[in-house]
């Protein structure tokens, strides 16, 4: 009983210390330094033949995650651990020694679980699957069979790069979804600004003119008038609109495939899309396969992780004709989802045996592929929004000054 309180118990809190100090030549040195306690930071330093002279707590940055895991911690605990396997330091000391060291309380409280539990003779892909939060099925199906084949060492090596592409590839769709919502939020802004704070002093010279106004200049001055009396309506709509788009989003599977469609067929983002979709089942189906799980499994993982209904969809159903017989390169040709390339590209691995590596060429083409895409897409929006905010903003003020030109033309 106390054994089992004691591993519940809390990790203690690992800090981060900034220090000055002379060395044993009396060279001047500074650093940084972990410990649980500023004693322990100095005690270590001294060990080390460091003469502390000032020592202090470094402070959390600004913006930051906070104590929360997420999908890069992973990746880069599995690449901690791959490291550590292949320098031939045991498991259960990989993963204390990865415990011990890390900064976030969370992070290291889930580590010294999992070494602990794998320390009393529990398999360590039986540990991951206690925590699905963190290690989903994949994961843990790839430790599995390291573990089965007494290649955990290489396994970990293919999930650690795998994790690190996938969290790649994920951070340049992103990138990709920003710039456009971006264009759009500044415009927005921009323009209500100026409706709601602007335009309302251009009305209060225009009543002083006492002539017709022009049709253009009306139409702005009405927009104007709408905005600054029901701001608040159009405010809540548009949030509440957000409020349940999200929240049928998550409950209705119909909403998140219907949006799935949707995405593929948005103009530029949706081949930025494709490619991503085509890039994580190649990267996902050659790293299980190369582990040795047998295709129809590592299909319905490579279905799971291509992040599309379109294409979840269309895996799904190679899989059923895979299971029927059929070579995989035909059945992806039946699907009319992926580009020619990749099914001769599958074919060549398939008739050459070398599937996994054939299918690691195309995932690499196609993550650079949407690295160049979202880089085009960048560069294209910058010029973009230049224009996009010139023609709001220029046809705002043209509705204004368009009296004041008619005037001076009378007048002239």
């Amino acid at each position: 009983m106390a054994e089992k309180k004691k591993s519940k118990s809390k990790a203690p809190a690992i800090h981060t210390f900034k220090w000055k100090g002379f060395n044993r030549k009396g060279g001047k040195v500074t650093g940084e330094i972990q410990g649980e306690t500023v004693h322990e930071a100095k005690a270590e330093l001294r060990k080390q033949g460091v003469n502390v002279t000032k020592i202090a707590k470094k402070p959390k940055p600004l913006f930051s995650m906070g104590d929360k895991i997420v999908p890069m911690d992973i990746a880069v605990v599995s690449r901690q651990i791959a490291t550590m396997l292949g320098a031939g330091v045991p498991l259960v000391q990989s993963l204390q020694l990865i415990a011990k060291s890390n900064e976030k309380a969370s992070l290291r409280t889930l580590m010294t679980s999992i070494g602990e539990e794998v320390s009393t003779g529990t398999p360590l892909s039986k540990t991951l699957r206690q925590h699905p939060r963190y290690f989903d099925d994949l994961y843990c199906d790839l430790v599995d069979a390291g573990e089965q084949s007494g290649a955990l060492e290489t396994i970990y090596d293919r999930i650690s790069i795998y994790k690190e592409k996938s969290e790649a590839l994920k951070s340049k769709i992103k990138k990709a979804m920003f710039y456009p919502a971006a264009v759009l939020t500044v415009a927005g802004i921009v323009t209500t600004i100026l409706l709601l704070f602007v335009i309302p002093q251009f009305k209060d010279i225009f009543e002083g003119f006492g002539a017709e106004l022009p049709a253009f200049t009306l139409f702005v001055l009405g927009i104007s008038d709408l905005m600054q009396k029901y701001w608040y309506v159009a405010f809540g709509v548009v949030m509440l609109s957000i409020f349940l788009f999200r929240r049928a989003h998550r409950s209705s599977e119909n909403v998140r495939n219907n949006t799935d469609k949707f995405v593929l067929k948005i103009p530029v983002i949706s081949t930025i899309l494709d490619k991503a979709a085509v890039a994580r089942f190649a990267r996902t189906l050659s790293t299980t396969f190369a582990a040795g799980i047998p295709l129809v499994d590592a299909l319905i993982s490579a279905s799971g992780a291509s992040g599309n209904y379109v294409y979840r969809t269309a895996i799904n159903n190679i899989r059923t004709e895979v299971m029927a017989g059929m070579q995989m390169n035909v059945a992806m040709k039946t699907t009319t989802v992926f580009p020619d390339m990749v099914a001769q590209m599958v074919m060549i691995g398939e008739e050459s045996g070398d599937l996994d590596g054939m299918l690691t060429k195309v995932a690499d083409i196609y993550e650079q592929q949407v690295d160049d895409a979202v880089d085009a897409l960048t560069t294209l929006l910058e010029p973009m929004i230049m224009v996009i905010l010139g023609v709001v903003v220029g046809g705002l003020i043209v509705a204004m000054y368009l009296p004041i030109f008619q005037l001076g033309s009378v007048i002239g």
